[in-house]
C-alpha cells in the first residue's frame, strides 16, 4: 500500500514541474500547427504554387527534427533576382535557385504563359503576371542585334548620290550578263559572269562575257566541247584566268549532267560548284532565280560597311575580317527587303566615291554621319581635317 501511495505522490509532483525551453521546442514540433494547419494552407485555393520552386535544394529549419515527408513544410528555398523590362520599366521578380536558373532567356518566361508575335521592331510579348505586376501586361523585348544609329539617313544619302552619277556596275555588272538570252541561257551567263568577276573589275569581266558570247562559248554544252587553253585565251585578262578556265569546264560538265544545261536552283548546290563562293551564290540566286536568301557581299560592300560601322565581329566592336563575316553581321539587322538592292547600291558607291584608296570624303554627302570620314590615310584633306580638330 505504501509503495502505491508514494508512486502517486511522485507522479503528481512531476506533472506540476515547469517545462524547460528545450522541452518546449521538442513539444512544439509535434503540434497540429506544424502539420495539419500548414498542410491545409498549402492546399488552400487562395494560395498559388510557385512554379520556380526547386524542391531539391530545400533545407530543413534549424532545431526542427522532421521526417522526409515534412521537409517541404519546414523547408526554405534559395532565391535569385530576375530582372525583366516591362514597357520600358525595370521590374524585379523572384526566381529559382541561382544554380538551377542560370542566365535568363526566353524559355524562363514560359511560367507566365507568354504569347509571342513577331514585329518589325522586335518581339511583343503578352504575359499573365501576378496581381502586383498587372499594371502592364505587355513586354517588349528588343532585338539583340546592334542596329547602327542613323543608318536610314546614311542609306538614303548614298542612294541620292548614286542617282546623281552612274557607276560601272550599273551597265557592266554581273546581273547585266545575257540580258537578251532566254531565261535558262541567261542564268548560265550570270553564273559564268559571277565566276569571272572575282578579283576582276566590272569592265574586264564584261569584256570577257562579250567575247565568250561572240565565239558561241556562253553555254554549258559549248564550254564542255572546248578545251581549257581556248577558254583561257578568250577570258584573258580576267584575274586568275587559267584557273577560272578550269573551273568553267568543271561547272559546265556538272550543269549538263545534273541540271540539263541549267544551273542549280538552291544555295547549297551552287556553293558545291567549283570556284563558286558565297558572294557568287547569293548573286546568282538573286538575279538568276529571283530568290533572295542572303546579301551578296563583295569587297566594296565589305569595305564600306566597316567604314560606316554597320558590322562587327560577333561579341565585339571590332571590324569584320572577311566578306562572309560582314554578310552574317549585316543580315542581323538590315531589313530583308534591302538585302538585294544593297549590293549594287554600295558597289557603285565604292566605285565612284568611297573608293579603296583615296576615298572622296570631301565630296561625300554623308561625311557628317560617317565615323571613318577623313580618317583614311589617302583621303584628300584628311591632314587638314585632323589639324582643325
Amino acid at each position: 500500500m505504501l509503495p502505491s501511495l508514494l508512486a502517486q505522490a511522485l507522479s503528481a509532483r512531476i506533472s506540476l514541474l515547469p517545462l524547460s525551453s528545450h522541452a518546449k521546442t521538442l513539444r512544439m514540433s509535434a503540434t497540429r500547427r506544424s502539420s495539419r494547419s500548414l498542410s491545409s494552407e498549402a492546399e488552400s485555393p487562395s494560395s498559388e504554387l510557385d512554379p520556380t520552386l526547386d524542391f531539391q535544394h530545400l533545407e530543413p529549419e534549424k532545431g526542427c527534427d522532421v521526417s522526409d515527408g515534412e521537409k517541404r513544410v519546414y523547408g526554405r528555398k534559395k532565391r535569385a533576382k530576375r530582372i525583366i523590362e516591362v514597357d520600358g520599366e525595370t521590374a524585379k521578380e523572384e526566381s529559382a535557385d541561382k544554380k538551377a536558373s542560370g542566365p535568363i532567356d526566353i524559355e524562363d518566361f514560359a511560367y507566365h504563359k507568354i504569347n509571342l508575335s513577331a514585329t518589325s521592331n522586335g518581339i511583343n510579348i503578352s504575359a499573365s503576371f501576378p496581381a502586383n505586376k498587372r499594371k502592364s501586361t505587355h513586354l517588349s523585348i528588343k532585338s539583340k542585334a546592334n542596329v547602327p544609329a542613323n543608318w536610314e539617313a546614311v542609306f538614303d544619302g548614298i542612294r541620292k548620290m548614286r542617282l546623281a552619277e552612274d557607276a560601272p556596275v550599273d551597265t557592266m555588272g554581273c546581273e547585266k550578263a545575257g540580258l537578251s538570252l532566254p531565261p535558262k541561257e541567261r542564268r548560265f551567263a550570270v553564273l559564268v559572269s559571277s565566276l569571272l568577276s572575282s578579283q576582276t573589275k566590272d569592265a574586264v569581266t564584261n569584256g570577257a562575257i562579250k567575247r565568250l558570247s561572240d565565239k558561241g562559248l556562253l553555254d554549258a554544252d559549248a564550254i564542255v566541247k572546248s578545251d581549257e587553253a581556248t577558254i583561257a585565251g578568250v577570258i584573258y585578262p580576267v584575274g586568275f584566268y587559267s584557273r577560272k578556265a578550269h573551273y568553267l569546264k568543271k561547272v559546265a560538265e556538272i550543269c549538263l549532267e545534273k541540271y540539263q544545261g541549267d544551273i542549280p536552283n538552291s544555295l547549297n548546290e551552287l556553293l558545291a560548284l567549283p570556284g563558286v563562293g558565297p558572294k557568287m551564290a547569293h548573286l546568282v540566286m538573286n538575279v538568276g532565280w529571283n530568290n533572295v536568301q542572303g546579301i551578296c557581299v563583295d569587297t566594296h560592300v565589305h569595305r564600306i560597311c566597316n567604314r560606316l560601322g554597320w558590322v562587327s565581329r560577333p561579341g565585339t566592336r571590332q571590324k569584320t575580317s572577311t566578306p562572309e563575316e560582314t554578310r552574317v553581321s549585316l543580315e542581323t539587322w538590315l531589313p530583308r527587303d534591302l538585302w538585294d538592292p544593297i549590293n549594287p547600291l554600295l558597289v557603285g558607291f565604292g566605285q565612284t566615291v568611297c573608293t579603296p584608296l583615296r576615298p572622296q570624303c570631301s565630296s561625300c554627302g554623308i561625311n557628317q554621319l560617317c565615323p571613318a570620314a577623313f580618317k583614311e590615310s589617302g583621303s584628300p584633306n584628311s591632314k587638314a581635317k585632323r589639324s582643325q580638330k
